[in-house]
């Protein structure tokens, strides 16, 4: 592997803008790792909350960021076998088939420049290689990035922290591309009714596109009365909450039925907590966290893509905005306002 560099975004200091600059890679590849040429990378909460430093202070400032894209493999390192040379692969965080390797060494104006498994805000990662799962070559590239996190955590969510059962009632807080997805998976499991909450009068409309059978404006004063009304009177099956908004949480908990699941997707302030009776724990209600819907990236997503490919699935839509590396900045402001599903960098740009 020669010397090479790359333009990539890089978090700097926390509640910052990132720099976009020229990184130097490593001279060769070690044990499991993969050189990847990110084509599109998607942005998720977890980038806005390392920017905004969710929970406290960042230790390896300054770093990469980005956990799910697609891309092509363009060098494999010693022992690598789940991958070749070639290969179009989705990026995702969460660990699949094949090595854990040891995190990249960027350098940066002379220094070492820290990254983790997978990174996807740069043009060119050196991935592990269980951060990468093989796709076929003709599927689309934009919609495979949605693999590394997005779909699958959605799915996960549905499939496995809430194991929805067929014509259970279901309530689903904020719909951006996450939420989105866990409708679209809710009602493929057939769910009913299935109730997304948001600010977003568009975000609502766009989510019956995606599986909702009612859309409930968050803001209006008599909001619960309006989804007790839809579920009964007693709550819903399942309440999933995906804003990591504390006071939405609470919200979220009280509306779930005595027998019911809340699952937080959500990841609150750090010192942002909440406030909860938590006597119907001790009976039949359950309230648990998601850590990206305990996904097995390498088993789930040859299953996603074969519905896609049979056209029992679509993705069409989910993909509202797409912006350049250098715009990148521009792209983490409307993913903070809400106004958006999913948003695409492209890294051909």
């Amino acid at each position: 592997m020669k010397k090479q560099t790359m333009q990539a975004a890089i978090l700097v200091e926390q509640n910052k803008p990132l720099v976009i600059d020229e990184v130097e890679l490593p001279s060769k590849l070690d044990f499991g790792q993969v050189l990847v040429q990110v084509n599109y990378s998607g942005i998720c909460g977890s980038q806005l909350g390392e920017i905004d430093g969710v929970k406290g202070e960042d230790p390896y400032l300054p770093h990469l960021l980005g956990h799910e894209g697609s891309g092509i493999v363009l060098e494999i390192g010693p022992n690598v076998s789940h991958v070749q040379v070639g290969d179009s692969v989705v990026l995702h965080w969460k660990p699949g088939k094949g090595i854990d390797a040891s995190p990249p060494k960027y350098k940066w104006q002379g220094k070492l420049l820290n990254a983790g498994g997978v990174t996807t805000f740069n043009q060119l990662a050196i991935v592990s290689e269980n951060r990468l799962t093989p796709i076929p070559a003709s599927f689309d590239m934009k919609a495979a990035t949605l693999f590394g996190c997005a779909v699958t955590t959605a799915f996960g969510v549905v499939n496995n922290d809430a194991n929805i059962k067929i014509g259970q009632s279901v309530v689903i807080f904020g719909l951006g591309g996450l939420g989105l997805n866990i409708a679209q998976a809710a009602s493929m499991v057939s769910a009913n009714p299935i109730v997304g909450v948001d600010l977003v009068n568009s975000k609502l409309q766009l989510g019956k596109k995606f599986g909702l059978t009612d859309g409930i404006d968050g803001s209006i004063e008599n909001m619960k009365q309006k989804i007790l009304g839809i579920v009964g009177s007693h709550g819903a099956d399942v309440v999933i909450e995906t804003t990591g908004n504390s006071r939405v949480i609470e919200q979220a908990y009280k509306l779930t039925n005595p027998d019911g699941k809340t699952i937080l997707v959500g990841v609150p302030q750090k010192g942002d907590n909440i406030s909860i009776y938590s006597l119907p724990l001790h009976f039949n209600k359950v309230l648990s966290g998601s850590h990206g819907g305990n996904a097995k990236p390498n088993l789930d997503i040859p299953r996603y893509i074969r519905l896609i490919e049979s056209k029992k699935m679509s993705l069409d839509g989910l993909i509202t905005h797409e912006f350049s590396l250098g715009e990148i900045n521009q792209a983490l402001e409307l993913f903070r306002s809400g106004e958006a599903g999913r948003i695409l960098i492209d890294l051909n740009t």
